[in-house]
């Protein structure tokens, strides 16, 4: 486990198995697939588990001592994964709502952990084809369409309007007084990890998340934006989120360039 690198074989070997279960996910997306519900009331479909087998199974061949936290498979003690130096975290069907009414805002996430940090992740939107990938090393890129990787960074500095990521959910009196800061804004709502990707092209300057997720959910996208010169902060502080936590939900956060983010009420 400790002679581990994010190599280029190792980036492209990732790259492909995020396609590989971008392939499944689609071919079930077409059909009138069943939805089934967790305990906690999140739906779960079979395009989940079956990419969450395929993800699982080919990490395996890469490293076959590096353990993998998935949300799909969640139930490992505390106990145990803290005491994980690396350790791949996977949601292998990010935006099931999405999904469900196919409005094609939905991604493969796949990120790299060492030392509870996300040092390399990969997020795929295969209805969109369009793939992230960032590491600390190596810098940020997207892919649109099959064609070649082109660097990205965050945006440097804010403008008028400042443009925001959104959850597609209705915004709270939270949200609302979060926006009161500025004179003028635009909101571009989006479904799953693509939001913080939006951050990390630089299409948007921030996404402020004002309710739960969970680590998995942004994992992947935060090895993008940090490799994009971004980073996602808990909100109200300057601290960023934090892994492998007994308590695997997320706290709020922004994510953005941190000067930008510094600015903020």
């Amino acid at each position: 486990m400790a002679n581990f690198q994010i190599n280029n074989g190792v980036i492209e070997s990732v790259i492909e198995i995020s396609k590989q279960a971008g392939l499944v996910i689609m071919d079930i997306y077409k059909t009138d697939f069943n939805i089934k519900f967790k305990n906690d009331k999140s739906p779960v479909t079979e395009a989940d588990t079956r990419a969450n087998d395929i993800i699982t199974a080919e990490l395996l061949k890469i490293a076959p001592d590096i353990p993998i936290l998935s949300e799909e498979g969640r139930d490992i003690p505390f106990e145990e994964r803290s005491k994980w130096e690396s350790f791949w975290l996977v949601d292998p069907l990010d935006g099931t709502k999405e999904y469900i009414k196919k409005n094609d805002e939905f991604t493969v996430n796949i990120a790299y952990m060492q030392n509870n940090l996300p040092v390399f992740g990969v997020v795929y939107a295969p209805a969109l084809d369009e793939l992230y990938w960032g590491s600390i090393e190596k810098g940020a890129y997207k892919s649109f369409a099959g064609n070649s990787f082109n660097p990205i960074r965050v945006k440097s500095q804010l403008s008028n309007p400042v443009q925001l990521a959104t959850s597609r959910s209705h915004p709270s009196p939270k949200m609302d007084k979060f926006l009161a800061q500025f004179k003028k804004f635009d909101l571009h709502p989006m479904g799953s990890s693509l939001k913080i990707c939006s951050v990390a092209d630089g299409r948007v300057h921030f996404y402020p998340r004002l309710g739960p997720t969970m680590e998995w959910d942004t994992a992947a996208s935060h090895a993008v934006i940090k490799a994009a010169g971004g980073e996602i902060i808990k909100y109200g502080t300057n601290k960023p989120l934090e892994y492998n936590k007994e308590d695997l939900l997320n706290p709020e956060f922004i994510a953005g360039n941190l000067n930008s983010i510094e600015s903020l009420n």
